[in-house]
């Protein structure tokens, strides 16, 4: 796979308060901060690069809003 540098897309977004950070995220929500594509995004899962959702239900992924927090700080 292919290196590819990322950035957040606006930093506007990411939560600063504790309550905020507790949140759950879906995919398009992570999207909007990390650019990538979907497909991209779940080879970075599968690979151990992007954090682990939580599954909600068959159909239903979200992820914490910490750890795309964290993701999107130790990527820049």
């Amino acid at each position: 796979m292919k290196t590819t540098a990322i950035s957040p897309t606006s930093t506007d977004v990411i939560p600063q308060t504790q309550t905020e950070l507790l949140a759950l995220w879906r995919l398009p929500k992570v999207l909007e901060l990390v650019p990538v594509s979907r497909s991209h995004w779940w080879a970075g899962v599968a690979s151990g690069k992007f954090p682990k959702g939580i599954k909600l239900s068959e159909r239903c992924t979200a992820w914490r809003a910490s750890d795309i927090v964290n993701l999107i700080q130790s990527l820049k």
